[in-house]
């Protein structure tokens, strides 16, 4: 009995020591999960995205009235702007705290609604962006993580000027790309997707836009001091700062961002759906030289340091509320809406084609070197630009992109457009010795080029489509023989038939004129749009040679033209901090993106904006740097996912403006014919019909003030149009709905529907008006030639006549006094 109560007591304590190991394990391995950032707990605050509910109703009123009514409303699309708070927690420099629900109820009164332009017409779209913001505050650990990976990757870049007092500090470079994973956690924690998951156009749930506000603390990640260990601060209740301490918040050390080796910044766009803002990095100083406009100042981004020092110790008229500080940053976040989330669109084009051809043609003088053998430093990658192109096009779409180089001196027509194209400009600068030195500067105009050689586009393309797979080829274009052998010049490339041609036009209906079809003919297949990009790589040209407004790229709706030559980097009229920005005229692949960004999506660059009030498109450094690839502070040959976004967006809202002008239009139309042909001899309205007799009906006028008059407007042209206006408010709803979830591709068929349907209904409600203008009209005048006349009424008509001149003649002979 003793050993089995000895081995009973040792085999339950052996299990109570198993027990208390497994529990030991879990609370270790618990507490090293826990320990870790960007890790969602069950108690993570989700992402909540429904909205549209709230403003459902109120979307359908602003649609109805404006179908119904005429009234000039726009159309409301509900937009969702996430606001990310980082180190604003009392947690980051200063140990600054902000509300995040006076923030968000600050935008929602301030920054209410955004209305996009158009730049090509400076017209406001008729759409308008219905904001809706989210405020979100990070926790310690994922602002911790934050400044490690920045601390990280800063790296020594001599010394930079402090705006305030005048010293010199040292500065460091942060690589922007080599922060940009620590970002792209932050915004899978919060949002709980992954950054780059998929195309907006092909997503079957909403995909968010983030704005990163970040406060760091400068002292923590001073690069100089290795003794902080970072890791161990995560979870660790922070000290308070003392004034003495907040005195020396700045660190005596200066770091910017550069994106890719860009221009330096504080702020830039990411690869993914974000951008951020760092408050406590800068100030930096970037823009045009002797242009205010656009400018970058340390004064243009709000900084903590004026809120929190006392005024002896901040510089003179830098005193500042927490409520000033909070209109700074709401207009920051409202600039950003404008540039980059939602900016303006370059060129409205409505367009429903299935495929997409970009030629690019090289047209060079000079048999020293070809860009389209790779390996080499003047290179382009046409995969890596066929890449980019496809996300920026709807699902279902096909783009082919081939390229070629022709001879430029073998198309004199080309040649010559190009050398009508060269144009100069005088310049006063002033050099070493104080004194304005004028000199002229040579530069070529994109606008007249383009004018010069737009009608060879076609012919250009099909033979490049044709050289590289003939079964595109012949997918393309209806006849692929594009030489000539008509009359005219020998330049077969200038040869070109329009696109309407084959069609016949209403004003030549009845013409019997028999049209020679000519060997050279040429015509694009249905639902094909052409984007040429024209590449002249010369030779033997001036060395600081460029295009308009120091640019290597020009583009239109329909075409890009690019410059490139092998010459020294060219010095532009930018700056950015005490460096002045260069061009490489050698390396164009950036510019090709950015042309084709722009003439295909209709995306703008993000330091424009139309101004009404100028007239034209103003310019703001703000956003000139980061992920994409325009202006003179980009260095990178992507587009951001958040601009792939905009230009999937804007042809949706191309379509849609066009739709809703059609539609005005239509109702302008019977509105004009039933002022004009629906009244009363007394002027007023003409009503329903009813079997009376028309006694009873002008009784009714004079006596009821009331009448039923015959009414010649057709009952079923009125019931067609509000059956039509009935579904349209219904498309119209249920896409506002879309682009609020980011169903881009969905709301891509469904803004096709809707702009054919208006197509169809103006044609038809023009047909009906013009037919009922006809059969109203109370006369009218025919002109007809006489066929076959009866011989007898010649005769008669001929003895009238003769008949009437003889009386005439026996009148006048016995009338006259006889003569003496």
């Amino acid at each position: 009995m003793e050993v089995r109560s000895d081995l009973r007591s040792a085999s339950f304590s052996s299990l109570l020591f198993v027990a208390l190991l497994t529990v030991l394990s879990g609370l270790v391995s618990r507490t090293e999960s826990a320990q870790q950032p960007f890790r969602r707990e069950p108690g993570h605050p989700h992402w909540h995205h429904s909205a549209f509910l709230d403003v459902r109703e109120s979307v359908r009123s602003d649609v109805r009235r404006m179908l119904h009514s005429r009234a000039e409303v726009p159309f409301q699309v509900p937009l969702e702007v996430n606001i990310v708070l980082v180190g604003m927690n009392g947690d980051g420099g200063y140990r600054y705290a902000m509300d995040p629900h006076k923030l968000e109820e600050f935008l929602r009164v301030s920054f209410s609604t955004h209305r996009p332009s158009c730049q090509e017409t400076g017209e406001p779209l008729d759409i308008e962006h219905r904001l809706v913001y989210n405020v979100f505050p990070v926790g310690q650990p994922e602002l911790i993580a934050l400044e490690k990976t920045v601390k990280e990757a800063m790296v020594p870049a001599g010394t930079a000027l402090e705006t305030d007092f005048g010293r010199q500090l040292p500065a460091y470079d942060v690589e922007a790309t080599k922060v940009e994973s620590a970002f792209n956690r932050l915004y899978s924690y919060i949002f709980d997707m992954e950054v780059g998951a998929g195309s907006a156009g092909t997503a079957d749930k909403p995909i968010p836009s983030a704005i990163f506000v970040v406060n760091l603390d400068k002292v923590r990640m001073d690069p100089r001091n290795t003794e902080i260990d970072l890791d161990s601060l995560m979870f660790a209740k922070l000290p308070e700062l003392s004034d003495a301490d907040k005195e020396k918040q700045e660190a005596d050390y200066i770091y910017r961002y550069r994106y890719n080796g860009g221009g330096a910044s504080q702020v830039w766009l990411g690869s993914g759906r974000y951008v951020v803002i760092d408050l406590s990095a800068g100030p930096c100083t970037y823009g045009k030289i002797e242009t205010e406009e656009g400018s970058v100042s340390p004064r243009t981004l709000p900084r903590i340091r004026n809120i929190v020092l006392p005024g002896e110790v901040s510089p003179a008229g830098h005193q500042s509320t927490h409520d000033i500080f909070s209109g700074q940053l709401a207009a920051l976040v409202a600039t950003t809406i404008e540039h980059v989330i939602a900016p303006d669109v370059r060129f409205e084009t409505v367009d429903l084609a299935t495929r997409v051809l970009v030629p690019i043609i090289v047209l060079q003088n000079h048999n020293r070197y070809n860009i389209m053998e790779r390996g080499q430093n003047y290179s382009i990658n046409i995969e890596e630009i066929e890449s980019e192109v496809k996300k920026m096009i709807h699902h279902g779409q096909e783009v082919v992109i081939v390229g070629g180089a022709h001879p430029l001196h073998r198309h004199e027509k080309l040649a010559i457009a190009v050398s009508k194209a060269m144009r100069g400009h005088s310049l006063q600068e002033t050099k070493t010795d104080g004194r304005f030195h004028v000199h002229t500067k040579t530069y070529l105009d994109g606008a007249i080029l383009k004018e010069e050689m737009e009608r060879s586009t076609d012919v250009l393309a099909a033979g490049l489509l044709d050289i590289s797979d003939p079964e595109l080829s012949n997918k393309f274009f209806l006849r692929q023989s594009w030489e000539d052998e008509s009359e005219g010049s020998s330049d077969s490339i200038v040869k070109h038939k329009p696109l309407w041609s084959p069609y016949s036009s209403k004003h030549q209906k009845g013409k019997k004129k028999k049209a020679v079809k000519k060997i050279g003919d040429l015509y694009r297949t249905y639902g094909t749009r052409v984007i040429p990009v024209f590449i002249l790589s010369l030779a033997d040209v001036d060395p600081k040679l460029m295009m308009e407004d120091e640019s290597l790229v020009w583009a239109s709706s329909d075409v890009v033209i690019v410059l490139q030559h092998v010459n020294e980097k060219i010095p532009l009229s930018y700056v950015s901090e005490t460096e002045r920005q260069h061009a490489i005229p050698s390396q164009v692949q950036r510019h090709i993106l950015a042309g084709i960004a722009s003439a295909l999506g209709g995306v703008s660059a993000p330091y424009e904006k139309t101004s009404h009030a100028h007239e034209r498109p103003v310019t703001n450094w703000l956003w000139a740097a980061g992920c994409h690839p325009f202006g003179p502070f980009s260095n990178i040959s992507q587009m951001s996912q958040m601009l792939q976004d905009v230009a999937l967006r804007n042809t949706i809202y191309a379509r849609v403006d066009s739709a809703l002008h059609k539609i005005r239009e239509t109702s302008e139309a019977v509105q004009n014919f039933a002022s004009e042909y629906l009244k009363t001899p007394l002027g007023e309205p003409v009503k329903d019909k009813k079997n009376k007799t028309k006694t009873e009906l002008w009784v009714e006028k004079f006596y009821k003030k009331t009448t039923t008059l015959p009414e010649p407007f057709p009952h079923e042209l009125v019931e067609r149009l509000e059956k039509y206006l009935d579904s349209v408010e219904e498309q119209l709803v249920d896409l506002s709905s879309l682009l609020y979830d980011h169903k881009l591709y969905d709301a891509h068929l469904n803004s096709s529907e809707i702009l054919q349907t208006t197509m169809f209904t103006q044609q038809y409600v023009e047909h009906v008006l013009e037919t009922e203008r006809e059969n109203m009209r109370c006369c009218k005048i025919e002109y007809k030639y006489t066929v076959g006349v009866k011989s007898y009424q010649t005769l008669v008509y001929g003895g009238i006549l003769i008949a009437g001149f003889l009386v005439y003649f026996l009148v006048i002979f016995f009338s006259s006094p006889p003569a003496r």
